[in-house]
């Protein structure tokens, strides 16, 4: 029935979904295995993309050729680029999305690649022979072979649905759970673990009193995550802002003693940073009152997405509590909150291409990996389809360095150390954040992408252009000056001491008080040249300079790493011969089995002295 495939792809959300488009746009014959066609990168949770660190995972995503940020844009129904009054390595772009014309969008997009076929049904086994996946069985017995698999399971493994009291099985609300796979790779040897994640309830809109509550609008300025010129909805929508109180509190309470979290039958650890009601209101009882977000699920429906009402207790209980929200008091439910438990696989059991240690060409991506996140599973997958079609075809495999990107980050965080709670992005985790921009993701990735065939030469040639013209403008200001009379009447208004001679724009910029604006308001001769310039080339030149110094130090600071990052170990090291290496050392290092020095060097329990063991021993 099934020719046989380069590349079988189990799971038709956000990771199944780029991992398909990426090995099928590199030249791979695909089939993307889904429980459901109606339900592809269906968001499971909130209807937004983006946010602080997984903003540029999806810039990243798309400087590289794959479709997250396109779809989001092309189905945005507000844009906001959040923390704006921070520093630039802090600006995280965030859209609300239509949660059907999202899904729509993508299966749309995946039909137009004529490398990749979909089939409805569910992967029960992967096919092993010799140490190697060769492809599926599926539910009904079918026997698909390929020559790679990748799973994006997402929650659907033995996954478990908690209202209240009430347990049944499902991978996501009105869905069944997959059975089967996570037995048989225990068998074949892997470790797993349960975690939790949970959503809130869904309210029809049309019974919420919004004047009650706070407006809050998207960017005037309407921003973008795709670096192409994709058409951009003309309007946008409204989302609120209201409060819980000290009354919901109380009302919440009377349902701990049927809340699945604090009765013990929930045994997996939930998302640390993304608690539900009834923990946040636990834990941080000081507080008398905490945010609601207010979002819409789309541009036509009414279904509306209670963002900070995460919740597993009886469903009388959520309706009682909600109704005592500002703006609640006539709340109709659509469908209650639910926590769900699912089955995962510590990703210390992986290398950096995703590829499994111990069944080779068998690859995981998304929360199959302890991640959480659309924008964590469509990186993974992105990165896994890459590799998948690389290993395939005996092509050397990409591995994204820390220093390059969020997504090295963040697959160098979970290979290297693991994790046993839901695993989010921030940008507190990535050590050189202020290299690794939003603005700049097409300059860092870009250039990699052309290489794999995954970004046209006319796209590469737009990104050569900007940064070529953005350094243009940076010598430019490098060379020119301004009088002090001409700008000492801007910077009075900006409280910004005034000059005593003539100065380059380079140095006026380099006041925090300043912006590139304010100097095309002083001088007429600049601003005829500011225009005769894209918005995100005048962006790129204003961040290089304001930040040049610091841009210096970072880059040093890799430099100097970049010798152990280089130093490859060979994947079949004996550990177990170096008696000078600590107990725990060799034990970390043969589960890890770390592909570079600088990767052996972030292992818990590898101490510098371990290293310079490494070292001695590598010569």
């Amino acid at each position: 029935m099934f020719n046989k495939y380069n590349v079988i792809v189990v799971g038709g959300g956000h990771a199944g979904c780029e991992a398909a488009a990426a090995a099928a746009n590199m030249g791979s014959s695909v089939l993307l295995i889904t429980m459901n066609m109606a339900t592809i990168a269906q968001m499971s949770c909130n209807p937004a993309m983006g946010g602080v660190a997984k903003g540029q995972i999806v810039r990243e995503i798309d400087a590289m050729g794959g479709y997250s940020g396109i779809i989001a844009d092309k189905t945005t129904i507000q844009f906001r680029m959040l923390n704006r009054s921070k520093g630039p390595a802090m600006w995280s772009p965030r859209t609300q999305n239509d949660r059907m014309r999202f899904a729509e969008a993508w299966r749309l997009q995946l039909e137009a690649l004529s490398n990749i076929d979909i089939w409805q049904d569910t992967a029960k086994e992967v096919v092993v022979k010799g140490g190697k996946a060769c492809g599926v069985i599926t539910s009904l017995g079918l026997i698909i072979e390929s020559d790679a698999v990748i799973l994006t399971n997402g929650t659907f493994l033995n996954g478990t649905i908690h209202i209240g009291e009430k347990r049944f099985g499902g991978g996501r609300t009105g869905e069944k759970s997959a059975t089967g796979l996570t037995e048989q790779l225990v068998g074949l040897g892997f470790e797993s673990g349960r975690m939790k994640t949970g959503t809130p309830p869904r309210v029809d809109g049309r019974s919420l009193d919004y004047i009650k509550m706070e407006e809050q609008w998207g960017d005037e300025e309407r921003g973008r995550f795709s670096f192409t010129d994709v058409p951009l909805p003309t309007e946008q929508r409204c989302c609120w802002v209201t409060y819980t109180n000290e009354e919901v509190h109380e009302t919440l309470k009377e349902g701990f003693e049927k809340s699945p979290m604090f009765t013990g039958r929930i045994k997996g650890l939930g998302p640390r940073y993304c608690p539900s009601i009834e923990d946040k209101i636990n834990r941080f009882a000081e507080r008398d009152r905490h945010q609601i977000f207010v979002e819409p699920e789309g541009w036509n429906t009414v279904e509306i997405y209670v963002n900070g009402f995460s919740t597993s207790l009886p469903e009388d209980i959520q309706l009682k509590a909600l109704r005592l929200i500002p703006g609640f008091e006539k709340a109709k439910m659509f469908r209650p909150g639910y926590a769900i438990e699912y089955d995962y696989f510590p990703p210390m059991q992986l290398s950096l291409t995703l590829e499994t240690h111990l069944v080779k060409h068998l690859f995981f991506a998304g929360q199959i990996n302890g991640t959480t996140g659309y924008e964590e599973a469509a990186s993974q997958g992105f990165i896994a389809g890459i590799n998948a079609h690389q290993r395939v075809n005996n092509q050397h495999e990409l591995i994204l360095k820390r220093s390059e990107s969020y997504i090295g980050v963040l697959i160098d965080d979970l290979v290297t150390k693991g994790t046993e709670e839901p695993y989010r992005m921030f940008t507190s985790r990535a050590e050189h954040r202020l290299l690794l921009r939003q603005d700049n993701a097409d300059a860092r990735l870009t250039p990699i992408a052309h290489t794999l065939g995954l970004i046209s030469d006319e796209r590469l040639d737009n990104v050569k252009r900007k940064v070529a013209n953005s350094d243009a403008l940076v010598e430019y200001m490098r060379k020119h000056s301004l009088d002090a009379q001409v700008i000492n009447p801007i910077l009075a208004q900006l409280n910004s001491s005034p000059l005593n001679q003539k100065t380059r724009l380079f140095n006026i910029l380099s006041r925090p008080q300043v912006s590139i604006q304010d100097l095309a308001r002083a001088d007429n001769l600049f601003a005829q040249k500011l225009a005769s310039y894209d918005q995100d080339v005048i962006e790129q030149a204003e961040i290089k300079i304001k930040y040049d110094s610091y841009f210096e130090k970072e880059i040093e600071i890799v430099n100097k790493m970049r010798r152990m990052e280089d130093q490859e170990i060979n994947p079949d090291f004996n550990y177990s011969n170096l008696v000078s290496l600590s107990k725990e050392a060799r034990e970390k290092l043969i589960k890890v089995k770390p592909r570079t020095l600088g990767q052996a060097s972030r292992i818990s329990g590898v101490s510098p002295s371990d290293i310079s063991v490494l070292m001695i021993h590598m010569g």
